[in-house]
């Protein structure tokens, strides 16, 4: 059975899943080496400004090792907060016939990439776009960095479209890239939890006839939460509520604007829900906004479809190109653009009616974006390149 080591720095709700799947299949056999070493344990989130402690299991069902991780700043935020000496010798060891590394932008997994090419082959899962890319001599330098870090592997996973474009943009040929859906587990958002969302929705005095907007994540500048709640009050609409769950350093400047504009009855806050919450609050919504500035991709999205929603996102999110279908299962906004956002907020709420069936094309539509398409996908490349 071939042997796939997989390089990334901490445990992750979106990709242990997949990992536990592989093991579990048994087509390869794999080890997961975490690079931020056990510190990454820890509870503290910087981007909901609180300690989070997840509620579903991230280290069942598939081997891992943590690898000592020597950076005096520990973390996944910046290049030197990962620093491995012993890595390669780990996986060396454990006679890999091929590495898988997420994420290229730290120490450790930059020297895994250049020691193991023309060794064994190098998969690579990074979901970057090219949704900001930047002008002038700034673009140049990276574009010229980007390509050789890229001549450093054998094959990317792509995650989507724009994902894709990033890829052939920075040197990456059409047979070096491989589709590998970016997922989430849709069985367990998709199971029925109508009677907890019913009662979300009637302590926030949102009846059954009104439409609830969500908003779920971090209330960071990067999230463009603001332009959210500057648009919804703009749309002056009855019978229409708003609810941002999570928490964050843009909170209080969020509820001072909901209280200034006196649609209290109407705009609503949650703190933070863990995991297993999720699909409730998702399933109580008819409508899930993203209004990110800036967004890889937005596996929120992927969430709140699995849970049969209509969907509104900014052009800066990156699924919006292979998942939001205009008049089909939602809208996709204009960037920082507030007209666009009202017009599109005012066009999604016109009809609850219309919801329903733009939520059940969502169902659809998310279907085949599964952690099962991305295991099979990654088992049928290694078996092929490494019989």
């Amino acid at each position: 059975m071939k042997r796939l080591a997989i390089v990334t720095t901490h445990p992750i709700q979106y990709y242990a899943p997949v990992f536990e799947l592989l093991h579990k299949r048994q087509k390869i056999d794999i080890r997961v080496f975490y690079t931020w070493g056990e510190q990454a344990n820890s509870k503290f989130d910087p981007g909901f400004g609180k300690s989070v402690d997840w509620d579903i299991p991230l280290l069942n069902g598939y081997p891992y090792t943590w690898v000592k991780n020597i950076s005096t700043n520990p973390g996944s935020s910046h290049y030197k907060g990962i620093v491995n000496p012993e890595l390669i010798g780990e996986i060396t060891n454990w006679r890999a016939d091929a590495v898988l590394v997420y994420g290229w932008a730290y120490h450790s997994h930059l020297n895994v990439m250049r020691h193991f090419h023309g060794k064994i082959p190098v998969y690579f899962r990074g979901d970057s776009t090219l949704l900001n890319t930047a002008f002038g001599i700034k673009g140049l330098v990276k574009y010229f960095y980007l390509q050789a870090v890229y001549r450093n592997i054998d094959y990317a996973f792509y995650v989507g479209s724009n994902n894709k474009a990033y890829f052939r943009k920075y040197g990456l040929k059409e047979n070096q890239l491989i589709f590998a859906p970016h997922a989430i587990d849709n069985d367990r958002f998709g199971e029925n939890r109508e009677i907890e969302a019913k009662q979300i929705r009637s302590s926030l005095g949102v009846s059954e006839k009104d439409i609830l907007i969500l908003y779920a994540g971090k209330f960071e500048a990067v999230k463009n939460t603001e332009l959210l709640i500057s648009a919804f009050i703009d749309l002056k609409k009855t019978g229409v509520h708003l609810l941002l769950a999570g928490n964050g350093a843009k909170e209080s400047i969020l509820k001072h604007m909901a209280q200034k504009s006196q649609l209290t009855t109407n705009i609503h806050f949650l703190n933070f829900q863990n995991q297993t919450y999720m699909p409730v609050l998702y399933q109580a919504a008819d409508v899930f906004c993203l209004p990110s500035l800036s967004e890889t991709w937005g596996l929120s999205v992927n969430e709140a479809m699995a849970c049969g929603k209509a969907v509104l996102v900014s052009d800066k999110v990156g699924c919006a190109a292979d998942l939001v279908k205009e008049n089909y299962n939602g809208y996709t906004f204009r960037s920082s653009e507030m007209c666009d956002l009202v017009k599109k907020l005012d066009k999604i709420t016109g009809s609850k009616e219309e919801l329903i069936n733009y939520g059940s094309n969502s169902k659809a539509l998310i279907k085949n974006w599964n952690f099962l398409a991305f295991a099979e996908t990654i088992e049928k490349k290694i078996n092929e390149v490494n019989e």
